[in-house]
């Protein structure tokens, strides 16, 4: 994982998997910073594969190309994220040399209808736009990033020694094969000349390889598939100052072990087996976490609060003093509340993974010096987040506008769906998210439900899913509880609310 400038100090990860998902959560000081979740059944993401490709149209007017990739909806690929074709690895099998060029050709010269191409996905489809794709791929590893099309040495800005930096920079430029680029991850600060070749020659293998299965396709077709969620968290997190990482089944475990002593061996110590009745996830009191990120309102511990409201165009953050009046004069007051909700506002962007366009609305501060403070509270708590992000400061108002980047889906479009009884002004939780509540709430119960008949109470349209979509939950439960469980239809209950009585 990229670190921060002051690491924290202890970081633990958590993965919890069940037939229906994975998901996982990294303690930082014993606080939850990050929650990933990925379903097993749909709904995955697709950030990280690369496909052969067919453009489908290609539209001057907004200088980009649509290309068939196999999905429900092509995929959108800019202009700038083409090179000429000349140059291409798909029809060469060669990396490119020279980097990205600023100014880049007309896409009508850069591409044409039914022409076949690699890209790789670097952002998820939304509900009204396809996923972003590039032909500049990358290849993540443990310490290092490979950059086949890109000639190139970076290292990652959270490695802030500057003589680390140039270390690392003429170490991997004299290791480079030609027309190739790397990127340092933090994970290879101090790392020596071996280390990077070991992985420098898995990697190239690995693009070779990659490049050689894309000649026997035909367009669309998926050629790499990115890691799942668990060996994911592993590569791109885990870093020596993690006192473990703990997994709740035997299989998941295996295969973090396998991994890491593959890439890391000197890590596999750290992977814990998790063997309690209750949840790892409860467990560590991250379930309480995920609730309260459905939630707009997050309270602070000096009383005041803020409020988060996700918008079509970006995400407006929030600050007031809610129950803190303060000991002192009210710019006193302010700033205290500000510092803290400062601290607080960068976690919930990284624990609700929120990108686009965010505007911070800080309380008023009189001070120029103030508000300076506040905003290095804000930019040094950012350091953390993996994510790339850019803040523009902070207005006399106190309005702090940033962008952060989009990859994968947040927690708010994953978990849930657009609101029924507000003809979807707001959100509720989806309907795979409702009955794995039910699920968790069965297993929690396990004691005293096994062999007594049970009737489940829920919504009309959460018992259809019961009986169509995710009936997979349904049979689990039966089975783990050997028991008959009755699925009873209640129109005037709430969609989320379900009850369980015993039959």
């Amino acid at each position: 994982m990229d670190s921060a400038t002051e690491r924290p100090l202890s970081s633990v990860l958590l993965i919890e998997s069940d037939p229906h998902r994975t998901r996982a959560a990294l303690l930082e000081d014993d606080r939850v910073t990050e929650i990933l979740i990925e379903p097993r059944a749909h709904h995955s993401g697709v950030v990280g594969n690369i496909f052969k490709g067919r453009v489908a149209r290609v539209v001057p007017g907004i200088q980009a190309a649509f290309v068939d990739v196999g999905l429900d909806r092509n995929a959108f690929l800019y202009a700038g994220d083409v090179f000429d074709e000349a140059e291409s690895p798909v029809l060469q099998g060669a990396a490119r040399n020279g980097s990205q060029a600023v100014d880049h050709k007309p896409i009508e010269e850069l591409l044409s209808a039914g022409q076949e191409l690699l890209v790789q996905a670097v952002k998820d489809p939304l509900p009204n736009k396809g996923t972003r794709v590039t032909t500049h791929m990358t290849l993540p590893g443990r310490l290092l990033v490979l950059l086949p099309t890109v000639s190139k040495v970076g290292v990652s800005r959270r490695i802030e020694d500057e003589a680390e930096r140039q270390r690392l920079e003429e170490l991997l430029t004299r290791q480079l094969p030609a027309g190739g680029g790397v990127i340092v991850r933090t994970a290879g600060a101090g790392r020596e000349a071996e280390d990077f070749s070991r992985e420098l020659e898995r990697l190239g293998a690995e693009w070779q390889g990659l490049v050689e299965r894309s000649r026997s396709m035909s367009a669309p077709a998926l050629v790499h598939q990115e890691e799942d969620l668990a060996i994911r968290v592993v590569r791109d997190l885990l870093e020596t100052r993690f006192e473990a990482i703990w997994v709740s089944d035997t299989e998941t475990a295996d295969r973090i072990v396998d991994f890491l002593t593959a890439w890391e061996p000197s890590l596999v110590d750290r992977v814990r087996l998790f063997d309690e009745p209750v949840g790892l996830l409860e467990r560590f009191g991250v379930e309480d976490e995920i609730q309260a990120t459905l939630r707009q309102k997050v309270w602070l511990d000096s009383g005041g609060h803020i409020a988060i409201h996700p918008t079509e165009a970006l995400v407006a953050i929030d600050v007031n003093t809610g129950r803190f009046v303060g000991e002192q004069d009210l710019e006193a007051t302010v700033l205290k509340t500000n510092l803290e909700a400062a601290r607080e506002v960068a976690r919930q962007i990284r624990l609700r993974d929120l990108s686009g366009i965010l505007v911070v609305d800080f309380i008023d501060m009189e001070e120029p010096e103030n508000r300076t403070a506040v905003l290095g509270a804000f930019e040094q708590e950012l350091q953390r987040d993996r994510a790339k992000s850019q803040v523009l400061g902070i207005s006399e108002f106190g309005l702090v506008q940033m962008t952060r980047k989009r990859g994968r889906q947040n927690l708010g479009r994953l978990m849930t769906q657009g609101c029924p009884y507000c003809r979807s002004r707001g959100r509720i939780k989806s309907l795979s998210e409702i009955c794995l509540d039910l699920r968790r709430e069965l297993l929690r119960g396990r004691a005293g439900f096994e062999g007594a008949a049970l009737v489940v109470r829920v919504h009309p349209e959460v018992g259809q899913a019961l009986e169509g979509a995710e009936r997979g939950v349904m049979d689990e439960i039966r089975e783990i509880l050997k028991t008959k469980i009755e699925i009873e239809q209640d129109a005037h209950l709430h969609h989320e609310a379900f009850e369980i009585e015993k039959g």
